[in-house]
């Protein structure tokens, strides 16, 4: 419970520094993580261009709270509803993708997805014993093949 209100502490902070208005609320889940939801009127600014302002705010509170703890910690951090709908969104895209490398006999490129989008795309598409996935290149080069199998 400590913990919780430490992390909940820092968030509110950061906010404070970065002058956006907002209220924080703080979880933990199975796996010991914390889960840290904003509500805000100003989403688009913490969201980012698909994401990437998210992305970043989430790795920076991860090692505020791990350093403030003293122990390595994991942080998720949702804005809003948007981790909800962009998985929505990914799930959608996986299906047309998937619908499309059918319909052409041949592999559908998907480009610019975080490691966590790809794994998202790896998942839903992996019930369906039509469809296989890869991952290939580096970095921000990688893109998600789905194929036909």
């Amino acid at each position: 419970m400590e913990d919780i209100q430490t992390v909940q502490q820092i968030v509110e902070d950061l906010l404070g520094k970065l002058e956006i208005a907002g209220s924080v609320t703080v979880t933990t889940d199975e796996t010991g993580a914390f889960r840290v939801g904003i509500e805000t009127e100003e989403t688009g600014l913490l969201i980012g261009h698909h994401g990437k302002t998210l992305e970043s705010l989430q790795l920076i509170l991860g090692i505020m709270v791990s350093k403030s703890l003293g122990r390595w910690v994991k942080a998720y951090v949702n804005v809003g509803d948007y981790r909800e709908k962009r998985e929505e969104t990914l799930m959608h895209m996986a299906q047309r993708a998937a619908d499309r490398a059918l319909a052409l006999g041949r592999p559908v490129e998907l480009s610019r997805l975080t490691p966590a989008e790809r794994r998202i795309i790896h998942l839903t598409l992996s019930g369906d014993d039509r469809i296989e996935t890869e991952s290939m290149g580096e970095g921000d080069d990688r893109i998600l093949l789905v194929k036909p199998k």
